[in-house]
């Protein structure tokens, strides 16, 4: 039989955590935080697209190969379909706890 963790969250521990959500401070987080995940995720799909930027420079400069364009715009686009859906059900999940009864 497994036992459920517990949390024990202080009143002063969850106002500091407030406090650090509003001034916009994510240095409360662990290493491998959530916020730092988010942060490497958003810079992975900005390079995509700047990679994909670059290749279409080049072809249309006369260099690069064009198979290499396709496939660096369709990644681009994949990408951001992914943040897309990660944005859209973190809206979602900030919707359903504001709806929760205290």
């Amino acid at each position: 039989m497994t036992t459920i963790p517990t949390i024990v969250i202080t009143p002063s521990g969850a106002a500091d955590a407030y406090t650090r959500t509003a001034r916009g401070d994510a240095s409360g987080d662990p290493p491998g935080g959530f916020s730092s995940v988010i942060s490497q995720a958003l810079d992975q799909a900005v390079q995509s697209g700047h990679t994909a930027d670059n290749q279409a420079m080049q072809v249309l400069s006369g260099g690069g190969n064009l198979t290499d364009v396709v496939t660096a715009l369709s990644h681009a686009e994949m990408t951001l379909q992914t943040a897309t859906a990660v944005r859209d059900r973190m809206v979602q999940a900030y919707q359903d706890i504001i709806k929760m009864p205290i």
